[in-house]
């Protein structure tokens, strides 16, 4: 397949934006403050090298949002068009991010996967993202536009 891969800019937002609403699973885990123009331009301000953007013909058909607090990285979004998926091009960001994140002295990255969103928890495994059941993930939102989740 025939497309390249670059640094997510907040130029690319209205793109990525589009991209996550063409998938359901991605489309119900945005929030409408941290997943806005100015909640990804923070973002990528805070992580301008490790997100990327899978692009063919100028569309961006891929994209993962990477970033860490100097001492874990989280995997925050990563989303491949429903038309071009099981092509590799999701091992392909997560390779990227994860070299990246390696370069910023990162040692190890979680993600949250939502619990029923089968192929995508495949996915990880297939990755070597381990399922950690020891663990309870707590939520807190200190913005009522945030919902805190079930």
């Amino acid at each position: 397949m025939d497309y390249s891969i670059r640094k997510v800019t907040i130029d690319d937002y209205d793109a990525i934006y589009e991209l996550w609403n063409a998938a359901e699973q991605s489309r119900r885990a945005l929030n409408p403050v941290d997943d806005s123009r100015e909640g990804i331009a923070r973002y990528l301000k805070r992580n301008p090298d490790t997100c990327f953007a899978a692009v063919k013909n100028g569309k961006i058909i891929g994209v993962i949002l990477t970033g860490h607090d100097g001492r874990r990285a989280i995997i925050h979004h990563m989303c491949v068009h429903p038309d071009y998926r099981r092509m590799g091009i999701a091992g392909h960001l997560v390779s990227l991010a994860e070299d990246a994140l390696k370069k910023e002295g990162i040692q190890k990255i979680f993600g949250l996967v939502f619990k029923d969103n089968e192929p995508a928890n495949a996915f990880w495994e297939q990755q070597g993202y381990s399922l950690r059941t020891n663990l309870n993930y707590r939520n807190k939102s200190l913005n009522d536009e945030i919902p805190t989740g079930e």
